[in-house]
């Protein structure tokens, strides 16, 4: 007997998962690896965020909360806009999330019918694409270059022929580690809301820049800012993640919320509120991931890959290697095979031309940033 299946399965794989498990299974093997394929910082939880967590263990009883989260998080969150950013949000329009990636899962249901069509940029994350598709929702996909530094424009906007319901913007960017200033996110914001076009702001990379400002669009009236506690505070498998709404959107994400998640993991919601007095250990991390940028930015060129813009934040260089090949699926796995390297394929982020990319992520320790350097080099000279 022949049972239906849901076409929502039938989206297009997360590659960088898909690398990641076959670097696994090198290492399951004895085999040395060196991760610079995923965007997961090497290093642990803050001291203080678990210590936090294992009192919360100890000392309370973890049953639900409200769906929207602990209300001392919620709290802590709209200090962090009014402390960093100068923008005074208010505790009810903050919503914890399961990490990042359920935040985009309520936005956009929150956000968009079935039908709707959404603007995303080439090259951009690739779940953004997926999940908008498992929910029937049409994606309209931007190319962008050097020239614009991979973001998108209100000049680029203006050419999209056909209705647009909503935009997709992440600063910094993965893969590309590019950033909007603040005057081109609130021209972003702007075109956006006077349009109708409901703006939905990827910001989990803030606290990680290079001497760029950042910025963030809370301050809109119509957008969906979302953050995430996995990449600056270094809590990737804690889940813990945040919204900030605009008015019309937070009744329709509650509803949404209770349905389908109930609420965030209490212990990592405790854990996330001790995070943000981790700031010296945090910043710490950053200034090993500028030295790790470094090492890449002096290191790619000098191996004749040097087709790439220097990352203003975020853990990423994303590169052009079609001097190398038109395969890079290719090209990762022989590098993986031969030498232990792991690096994503560019064909994650952007279906058209990320055949002759690839992104390298530079959130690892330093020693292997250091030898991965060395053995790409190695590896090139050898297949030239």
């Amino acid at each position: 007997m022949a049972f239906q299946v849901s076409r929502r399965g039938g989206i297009d794989p997360f590659i960088v998962l898909q690398v990641l498990r076959a670097a696994g299974e090198r290492a399951a093997a004895g085999k040395p690896v060196f991760p610079l394929q995923i965007g997961q910082p090497s290093t642990p939880a803050p001291l203080g965020a678990r210590e936090a967590a294992k009192a919360a263990i100890d000392e309370r009883v973890l049953g639900y909360t409200d769906a929207p989260g602990i209300e001392p998080l919620r709290r802590r969150i709209a200090q962090h806009y009014r402390e960093r950013y100068g923008e005074e949000v208010a505790p009810e329009r903050v919503f914890v999330t399961t990490g990042s990636s359920g935040g985009f899962v309520l936005a956009f249901l929150a956000a968009f019918d079935a039908g709707a069509r959404v603007v995303l940029t080439d090259p951009s994350y690739p779940c953004y694409r997926n999940v908008l598709a498992a929910l029937g929702i049409e994606t309209v996909q931007v190319p962008t270059g050097p020239d614009t530094r991979f973001q998108p424009t209100p000049e680029l906007l203006e050419k999209v022929e056909g209705p647009v319901d909503g935009l997709v913007v992440a600063s910094p960017s993965n893969p590309t580690g590019s950033m909007l200033s603040p005057d081109a996110l609130a021209r972003l914001a702007a075109w956006c809301h006077d349009r109708g076009v409901r703006l939905i702001s990827d910001e989990i990379y803030h606290g990680i820049a290079y001497g760029m400002e950042e910025a963030t669009a809370a301050g809109s009236p119509s957008a969906v800012t979302v953050n995430s506690f996995s990449k600056y505070f270094s809590m990737t498998g804690w889940r813990v993640g945040w919204l900030v709404l605009p008015e019309d959107l937070t009744v329709a994400v509650e509803q949404l919320g209770q349905n389908l998640f109930l609420n965030t993991p209490t212990v990592s919601q405790y854990a996330a509120l001790a995070a943000f007095e981790c700031r010296e250990e945090l910043e710490g991390n950053v200034r090993r991931y500028a030295r790790n940028r470094e090492i890449l930015l002096s290191a790619l060129p000098a191996m004749g890959i040097g087709d790439f813009a220097a990352p203003d934040g975020a853990f990423y260089v994303y590169a052009d290697i079609g001097h190398l090949t038109n395969d890079s699926m290719a090209f990762c796995r022989r590098l993986l095979d031969e030498t232990g390297v792991a690096i994503t394929p560019g064909v994650d982020f952007d279906r058209e031309r990320g055949s002759r990319t690839v992104r390298l992520s530079y959130c690892a320790a330093t020693e292997d940033v250091e030898a991965a350097m060395d053995l790409l080099a190695a590896f090139l000279r050898r297949a030239g």
